[in-house]
């Protein structure tokens, strides 16, 4: 063990120097990574169809390359899954990270070997070392990382084999072998395909084990940790494993759950550092212990371009802005070119820059989830902040929740609430106003819409029973920890559907 936390340490540090490289050299680096990019991707059908040998800037790149989306990539990465190759990218792709939302089609993002080790276990590696940087007495590597992943599916076209399925599971199935090491629980366990099946069997083997760090969407991290304390009949999760120090997450905002994770760790050692990670890569690590700012990794093999979120909510915007363009607290929709192919690609997440010496930011919401139906302009970061703001002062807990416009024939609209308590507040009527007056005092469209009720009501907020959104969840084949339950929309479709199974 001394030898392995000596050879980690020295690995920290040489990574630490290159991150540090790319914080001070922001520009050069995405430069770079776009001039290997466009090499690469000259070399495919995608390159010489839109003249990749002919561009020598990224100015000329987003001139020459239309926007995509997935539907626009959809057919060359459907002919990729059944074996035809250097169509996106130009080496052999047999992976493809499965994203499936609530409403869409799913998605199979393609997930190259340099997308693999450039990307996804670069962040890995990143997250660990800016862990122990910022705690220096860490004693990570002396106990396991329980890591709450997906699953994968092999695909048969023709005798040709693909496979799809969770960004977690491709990661853990392919992981070197020197990770799993510190890697628990073993891969049969943790790549089963039946969610509830596989949180039990997770819980049976982890109750005894040395766990030092967690990994997972906090929604399903709750699940697994409330069925060890079961088994276990203990009070708090520092009971079970008094050696862990960390707890990785992302998928979705931490800021609707952190207390119930405080009161199950009941340990202030507990530390979390939030990543941005998605199917189609990953993008951004906290790397200040007492900030929920991320920074942006500019060295993954990925270019970004940025549009302005103003410019997408009515005609989409064909036009992007590089890095070194970019402002402070502006809501930006992200536009990714990576090394698995995808080209001009937008993402559908938007991000808030909050620094830009060096670029850190807040993930600010999805351009498909948001509710602007009377030009409130409601993001999700306003949703979970004005959540969180009510459950403090009433000694509530939101276990899940979503929302929706009301629209009224006759006079003023209004925004629906379905809302999950793990702990019901101590006055509904207070937690109420108190989300109506966070929203109002975070997003000046919203308060000027609800100036005495003239165009929105006071929100309409509905207790639903123990189990609606996981219930709704399994019902729709949605369990794991690929889905989430969407927090906004602009119309009523995902709200009557949860309404209505919890009828049937």
């Amino acid at each position: 063990m001394p030898i392995i936390n000596s050879i980690a340490s020295w690995l920290m540090k040489k990574r630490m120097h290159q991150i540090e490289l790319f914080m001070k050299y922001p520009i050069d680096v995405q430069e770079d990574v776009l001039r290997d990019l466009i090499k690469n991707g000259s070399e495919t059908e995608f390159g010489r169809t839109h003249g990749f040998a002919s561009i020598q800037n990224a100015q000329q790149f987003s001139q020459k390359i239309p926007l995509q989306d997935y539907e626009s990539l959809k057919p060359l990465i459907e002919r990729t899954r059944r074996g035809e190759q250097r169509l996106l990218w130009n080496s052999d792709i047999k992976w493809f990270a499965k994203s499936s939302g609530t409403t869409d089609k799913s998605k199979f993002i393609p997930v190259s070997q340099e997308s693999l080790d450039g990307c996804h276990y670069n962040a890995g590696r990143d997250m660990v070392t800016l862990h122990c940087i910022n705690n220096p007495d860490t004693q990570l590597f002396t106990g396991k990382n329980l890591a709450l992943g997906g699953s994968f599916k092999t695909d048969n076209f023709d005798n040709y084999k693909s496979f799809h399925g969770d960004v977690s599971a491709i990661i853990i199935h392919n992981l070197p072998m020197w990770a799993e090491f510190f890697r628990a629980p073993n891969v049969d366990v943790a790549l089963m395909d039946e969610w509830e099946s596989k949180l039990e069997k997770m819980a049976d083997l982890m109750l005894y084990e040395n766990v030092t760090s967690l990994a997972g969407v906090p929604s399903w991290m709750l699940v697994l940790l409330k069925r060890v304390l079961e088994k276990r009949q203990a009070k708090s999760i520092n009971d079970v494993w008094p050696n862990l120090e960390v707890y990785f997450h992302g998928g979705v905002s931490f800021t609707p759950y952190r207390e119930q994770f405080r009161q199950l760790f009941n340990s202030d050692k507990v530390n979390y550092l939030q990543l941005y990670s998605a199917s189609e890569g990953f993008f951004g690590i906290q790397d200040e212990r007492e900030s929920d700012e991320m920074l942006l990794m500019l060295d993954y093999g990925i270019y970004y371009e940025f549009i302005p979120l103003d410019e997408t909510n009515t005609q989409p915007s064909t036009k992007t802005i590089p890095l070194e363009a970019v402002k402070m607290n502006i809501d930006y929709a992200l536009v990714i070119s990576t090394n698995a192919g995808l080209w001009r690609y937008q993402l559908g997440d938007t991000i808030r820059l909050t620094n830009l010496n060096p670029y850190r930011f807040k993930i600010s919401g999805r351009t498909k989830q948001f509710i602007n139906v009377f030009g409130e302009e409601l993001m999700v970061h306003n949703a979970d902040t004005a959540i969180a703001a009510a459950c403090e002062k009433t000694h509530a807990l939101v276990k899940d929740y979503t929302a929706a416009p009301v629209f009224m024939n006759e006079g003023a609209g209004a925004h629906e609430w379905l809302i999950e308590f793990e702990q019901a507040p101590n006055n509904f009527e207070f937690f109420v106003s108190l989300l109506d007056e966070s929203l109002k005092k975070q997003n000046s469209d919203y308060e000027a819409k609800r100036y005495n009720n003239f165009v929105l009501h006071a929100p309409i907020v509905r207790i639903v029973p123990e189990n609606t959104f996981y219930n709704w969840l399994k019902r729709n084949n949605k369990l794991g920890g690929q889905y989430k339950v969407p927090r906004l929309n602009n119309t009523r479709i995902i709200l009557e559907a949860i309404l209505k199974s919890n009828e049937d």
